[in-house]
């Protein structure tokens, strides 16, 4: 009997150390998953402001074919962000099976460590890959890789336009988005109410340069969405392995309270038997 108390006491001690584990765990996803959603509002503010600027550069009158508007047809890639690291539950899964019979397109940039070893197991191989930072501020440096692996794809000719998939969070669900991202689509950018200015570069190498800048800030805010929702996830599957630790653990206490009161019975069953044997002795 002391055997198996020491048994569940001991099991006891180490899920309430699981228990503590999972909590740190389910703080610091909170915590980078904030910090990512108030980044994406500076990188909207920032994508903002390039537009307004390439707006005026394109000026009022400007003609369709100048804000190349129109999408290319042609061999489209994929900029993929999945999970960098497990216990997101099934986060990256959701965004593989999203792209459907795209997923073995002959250009795919796949982002996170854990997404392309499922991407692996499924048979799928990335043309370029990279990890996920782990944390926000390295998201920068992040997209200067991805922008630099990109432009090398179409300087070779293996694509014409570019894709991107990632995750966001909406009203507490993962939602897996497809955005174009390369032709920059300029339809949707606020229409110049003034004459261009008057600049030092030629219109087209300032429109260039700013597009370069919009397209960086675009793959930051899909990296910034992919980044917090992926620790959203995985605040949820800590939230449902802490709801099963306090379950076991409730368990574990009210199986060591039986264990206990077993044990004292036995004792004074012990003690009443002994007693009644030292009267029949005398």
């Amino acid at each position: 009997m002391t055997e198996r108390l020491a048994d569940i006491s001991a099991r006891i001690d180490g899920i309430r150390q699981l228990g503590a584990v999972v909590n740190a765990m389910k703080g610091i996803a909170s915590a980078r998953a904030r910090i990512a959603r108030t980044q994406i509002e500076a990188v909207d503010g920032y994508a903002a402001t390039i537009a307004v600027a390439m707006s005026g550069v394109i000026g009022p009158n400007a003609a369709p074919s100048q804000a190349n508007t129109e999408r290319v047809s042609g061999k489209t890639g994929l900029l993929v962000f999945c999970a960098e690291q497990g216990f997101a539950g099934a986060f990256s899964e959701r965004v593989l099976d999203s792209i459907g019979d795209d997923l073995k397109t002959e250009t795919l940039f796949l982002i996170g460590t854990r997404g392309h070893s499922i991407a692996a197991s499924r048979g799928v191989a990335p043309t370029w890959a990279v990890a996920m930072p782990s944390h926000t501020p390295g998201v920068p440096k992040l997209a200067d890789g991805i922008t630099k692996a990109i432009y090398r794809s179409l300087q070779e000719g293996r694509i014409e336009g570019l894709d991107v998939i990632f995750t966001s969070w909406k009203s507490g669900r993962p939602a897996v988005a497809r955005q174009a991202l390369f032709p920059i689509d300029l339809s949707d950018f606020p229409l110049a109410t003034i004459e261009s200015p008057l600049t030092q570069i030629p219109a087209d190498s300032l429109i260039d340069s700013l597009s370069a800048d919009y397209f960086h800030a675009l793959v930051c805010k899909a990296a910034l969405h992919a980044f917090a929702a992926e620790n959203e996830a995985r605040m949820e599957a800590m939230s449902s392995a802490s709801s099963q630790i306090a379950s076991e653990l409730e368990t574990f206490q009210a199986t060591l309270r039986r264990v206990r009161q077993e044990a004292i019975t036995a004792e004074i069953i012990e003690l009443g038997t002994g007693a009644a044997s030292a009267r029949d002795a005398r």
